[in-house]
């Protein structure tokens, strides 16, 4: 607060603060593909975002083993189970963590690196959930799934033992399941039960909007031109 302007600052100041070093010029970026991707694919038809730039390079063409997590509690129940079925290349999958499934979307999406992984030296390993995290995290971690899985969205109906498949070259994020069987799946669920029976959380749960769409309630959305191509699901 210098009463100054931006131009009179910068010129006042040593070009070792504002050299390269500190504002890299556009030709010569830290990284030219930018620090976030969206995603889409049959786990993510309304998108999907990665921190591609806080990632493990090796993690960004991906396929492994999907092991699911139904909430946050379960997550933290199974986790450290030292006979927890997990290996490095292994897809940690968290649902029920979205708009709805929270309710609130929490800060959930950094799950926990197991800790007998830990143990063996791993740092990263792809996980997946309709959650977010914070911007300072870190790892392989896929974040806002839409449509979530409370809603019925892709996630929903995931395995353990499903294969999952990211690249975030081409932005594609899928299980590798036909058409047919994810038909097969979808007829056979059931939502999970609502958390609230009355009260502003139920109000929340019945008029919130997907991650794809802001989190906003369907009731504010005023007269801007928003053109949804959302797929209903429920």
């Amino acid at each position: 607060m210098t009463g100054g302007t931006v131009g009179e600052n910068l010129d006042s100041v040593s070009t070792e603060i504002v050299g390269e070093g500190v504002i890299r010029p556009r030709s010569a970026p830290l990284d030219e593909g930018g620090s976030l991707v969206v995603l889409r694919g049959n786990l993510c038809p309304d998108g999907a975002v990665m921190k591609v730039s806080a990632a493990d390079p090796r993690l960004l063409a991906h396929e492994g083993r999907a092991i699911v997590f139904e909430d946050i509690h379960d997550l933290a129940a199974r986790v450290d189970d030292p006979d927890l079925d997990v290996d490095a290349d292994s897809v940690m999958v968290l649902r029920n963590a979205g708009p709805v499934g929270g309710p609130g979307m929490p800060e959930w999406g950094h799950l926990p690196i197991p800790s007998k992984l830990l143990r063996q030296g791993v740092s990263d390993l792809l996980r997946i959930s309709d959650a977010r995290m914070s911007g300072t995290s870190y790892g392989a971690v896929v974040l806002h799934v839409a449509p979530e899985s409370a809603v019925g969205g892709p996630l929903a109906l995931v395995r353990t033992g499903d294969r999952i498949r990211l690249d975030a070259k081409s932005r594609t994020l899928d299980v590798v399941l036909d058409d047919a069987e994810l038909l097969r799946r979808r007829d056979a669920w059931t939502a999970p039960q609502q958390k609230d029976a009355r009260g502003y959380r139920r109000l929340y749960e019945d008029s919130v909007l997907q991650a794809n769409e802001g989190c906003d309630l369907d009731f504010l959305r005023g007269r801007s031109p928003v053109v949804s191509d959302a797929v209903t699901y429920l």
